[in-house]
């Protein structure tokens, strides 16, 4: 068994063991696991039960080493002994556990143990350590191994600190006495459980008398009651915590604690002055700044705002007060424009009281206070005043140019009464349509007016003080134009009338309508007919409808184009002005082909067809083509020869045959030529000064004599070419000068998806004269005639 002992114990056991005797393990064993006493088998029960209620004050298994031990010296420990050890030096003392060889040694003989280092109870309260016996000889284990623990004792070697200071406090202003502020916390780092070198007492070194602090607790209380932030707003206090329960030699910490006094809404706002007087020009714009005063309040932030009011004053609803939220300022705002002249000065009571009262300091007086304002207003030299802003005038729009119209009139505000002059601003009236006597202000026009050119003048008007010109006032004139019945119905559109050949009579083939630029007050009523002679015609009839539209029927039906392509019908247009104006709009009526469903598939002139030409025609026209082919290569022949011009002098007069191709349909339908027969006989003129060779096509509604009227054919259907052609062919009809041959190509192109591709003639010579035309019947109805002519015939039948 091991025992150990620790200096004056060790020889109160030694002394203990001689007194009683011992059995086996002596009289108090020690288990050496837990340390605890074991009760000798022969022991008296009652001195057992002393020894084991003592026992509780008392580890045996524990030693206690001072810590921040200072010596030269190892510190001594304690001592280890096993039942074991005879003293004969086979037995060794080993330890083990934590800090053994670092901070703990024993002496493998004896078994005393030393501390070699100072140790600290803040860093480490406790060391467990194990000691065991062995033999010396064979390191074998004599005895079980036994545990321990060194406790470092305490020593007062740490201050009181506070953890979370300095602090900061607030306490509101004028608190009564005793008012909590802020509790403050020290700690100390030594044993609490030892001594009072952990027990802290507060004290307050820096404060008094204003602040006191509980020593036990550290709460921090005001020691004065009604302390006044707007006097002083903050305290600094030096708070002290002892340790030993503040005994002498005890050590202490201290820190600050800054308190502040928060404000409350304890003083009144006041005005520095009872009267204040400002100074503005009666020239100052509405919604401008007067003037701006303030009533002083010591108390800040929200308990400072204030709200400010008209209480009473001269000029009702000439000024407001608001407050100005960043400056607490009363700000006056003018609200009506000032005049010198009916009013120089004004007189107001302005209150400013708290927005935020507290109750608590009723008592101290009402938290408001007023003052008077007065305003003077000083005279500035103003403009002429219209007496009339806008004024709105009429005049006819038939007006002679001198027409007074109207007068303006201006006054100077001023109590001088200067002359006024008054002028137009030109950039209101560019083209000067209007004057204005400077001295009187009378309107009157200066040009002729239209009102379907502009039926409403805007005028500027201005009017200048004579004595003083830089002061100008400006006045608006609206001037409305009344209308008059100056301008003649029209067409509303430009019609486009399309015309079925197969139409029946009474068929309504147009409804037209007019505008008129007049806008008369009882509105537009418009009347319409024929115009002329066209009112008798056979052809067409006019239905006025009431309605300010009228309808263009048929009287009759069979309408052809080969006949006449194009009808011009002239309409009367009369409206219901005073007097009533007139104009005749010519309506083009195009007769078209259409099919079964009334729908226009081609519209004009058509051109001359061959229907109906004999055998002997054909092969005449056919003859011709091949004695222009030959005539053809024997010019080509020559003048490879003879390097001679292709066509001679005498030659000039051949004229070319024209051509004209329309669409891919219909097949000799689609061509028309001139009449070779009238192009060669020149000799045909009956009038020597007119061209009878070439006649145009003029249709009309005014017919010619059946003797006079000239012979003409139909042209092509397009009503621009139609048009020029026409135009070119009278210059020349009535030009003796001219040549007899004018002629006029055209061509058309006919698409590029054409299965029947190219119908020209010109390729006519390079054909073959046995090619066979019977694919003609295949390319549909359109080239039916074609296939007739050529496809069921024998070329060599006709060329023969």
């Amino acid at each position: 068994m091991i025992w150990w002992c620790c200096s004056g114990i060790c020889r109160a056991l030694a002394l203990l063991a001689l007194l009683f005797p011992l059995q086996e393990r002596s009289c108090w064993g020690l288990n050496p696991s837990s340390g605890d006493l074991e009760k000798s088998p022969h022991s008296d029960p009652d001195s057992w039960d002393v020894l084991h209620r003592n026992r509780r004050s008392w580890v045996w298994n524990q030693f206690f080493v001072l810590e921040e031990y200072t010596g030269n010296e190892p510190l001594y420990v304690g001592k280890l002994h096993s039942d074991v050890d005879k003293g004969d030096g086979k037995v060794k003392y080993v330890l083990s556990g934590e800090g053994a060889t670092s901070i703990f040694t024993i002496d493998e003989n004896t078994g005393d143990i030393h501390a070699t280092k100072r140790l600290d109870r803040e860093a480490q309260a406790y060391y467990t350590l194990q000691a065991q016996a062995v033999d010396r000889l064979t390191n074998l284990p004599v005895e079980p191994k036994s545990e321990f623990v060194v406790k470092v004792q305490d020593i007062n070697d740490n201050e009181p600190k506070f953890p979370d200071g300095p602090y900061l406090a607030g306490v509101p202003e004028m608190s009564p006495l005793g008012t909590m502020v802020v509790q403050v916390v020290a700690t100390d780092a030594d044993d609490p459980t030892y001594g009072n070198s952990a027990r802290v007492v507060y004290s307050i070194e820096h404060g008094h008398p204003y602040f006191s602090v509980e020593p036990k607790t550290g709460v921090i209380r005001t020691a004065l009651p009604n302390m006044d932030r707007e006097t002083r707003d903050q305290y600094v206090l030096v708070i002290q915590a002892k340790d030993m329960v503040g005994q002498m030699g005890g050590l202490s910490g201290t820190t600050s604690v800054t308190v502040t006094l928060t404000d409350v809404n304890d003083n009144p706002p006041r005005f520095a002055h009872k009267n204040y007087q400002y100074t503005v020009l009666e020239s100052l714009l509405v919604q401008s700044v007067v003037a701006r005063i303030k009533a002083a309040d010591a108390d800040i932030g929200s308990n400072a705002e204030m709200d400010y009011r008209i209480m009473d004053g001269d000029g009702p609803g000439m000024f407001n007060i608001t407050t100005d939220e960043d400056t607490q300022e009363g700000v006056i705002m003018l609200l009506k424009p000032l005049d010198f002249e009916t009013k120089s000065s004004f007189s107001l009571r302005i209150e400013a009281t708290n927005r935020n009262i507290d109750s608590n300091f009723l008592s101290l007086g009402p938290f408001s206070d007023t003052t008077s304002v007065k305003v003077t207003v000083e005279d500035v030299n103003e403009p002429p005043v219209f007496s009339i802003p806008l004024s709105k005038m009429v005049v006819s729009e038939d007006a002679k140019v001198g027409t007074s119209i109207g007068r303006v009139s201006a006054h100077d505000p001023d109590n001088s009464n200067s002359p006024i002059r008054y002028s137009i601003d030109r950039n209101t009236d560019l083209e000067r349509f209007f004057n204005v006597d400077a001295l009187s202000g009378v309107i009157s026009t200066a040009k002729p007016l239209d009102r379907e050119a502009n039926s409403v003048h805007n005028l500027t008007i201005f009017a200048i003080e004579s004595h003083d010109p830089t002061q100008i006032g400006k006045g608006i004139t609206l001037i409305t134009v009344l209308d008059i019945n100056d301008n003649a119905p029209v067409f509303a559109i430009d019609y486009e009338t399309l015309l079925c050949e197969n139409a029946i009579p009474g068929q309504v083939i147009q409804t037209i309508s007019a505008v008129d630029k007049d806008e008369p007050l009882s509105g537009h009523r418009f009347y319409f007919a024929l115009a002329g002679p066209a009112a008798g015609n056979l052809n067409f009839t006019l239905r006025d409808n009431k309605d300010n539209t009228a309808s263009i029927l048929t009287k009759r039906g069979g309408f052809r184009r080969r006949e006449q392509p194009v009808y011009r019908l002239p309409v009367l247009i009369v409206d219901s002005g005073s007097p009533a104006l007139s104009s005749t709009n010519t309506l083009s009526v195009r007769v078209c082909d259409c099919d079964s469903d009334g729908v226009a598939l081609s519209c004009g002139a058509v051109a001359y067809t061959a229907t109906g030409l004999s055998t002997g025609a054909l092969l005449a026209i056919l003859g011709c083509i091949i004695t222009l082919l030959v005539m053809v290569l024997l010019i080509v022949t020559m003048r490879r020869r003879r390097k001679e011009p292709l066509i001679l002098e005498e030659e000039r007069d051949i004229r070319e045959n024209i051509v004209r191709y329309d669409d891919e349909g219909g097949g000799e339908e689609d061509t028309e030529a001139f009449d070779m027969v009238t192009l060669r006989n020149l000799n045909v003129i009956r009038d020597p000064n007119v061209r009878r060779d070439v006649t145009p096509d003029t249709p009309t509604f005014f017919h010619y004599p059946s003797a006079s009227r000239p012979p003409y054919k139909s042209l092509p259907d397009n009503v621009v070419f139609r048009e020029f052609i026409w135009e070119r062919l009278k210059d020349a009809d009535v030009d003796p000068s001219a040549p007899p041959y004018d002629s006029l190509q055209t061509y058309a192109f006919e698409g590029s998806g054409s299965v029947a591709e190219s119908l020209s003639s010109l390729e006519s010579l390079s054909t073959d004269s046995d090619q066979n035309y019977d694919y003609l019947s295949n390319w549909g109805p359109r080239f039916k005639k074609l296939a007739d002519l050529y496809g069921n015939s024998d070329s060599t039948t006709v060329l023969s």
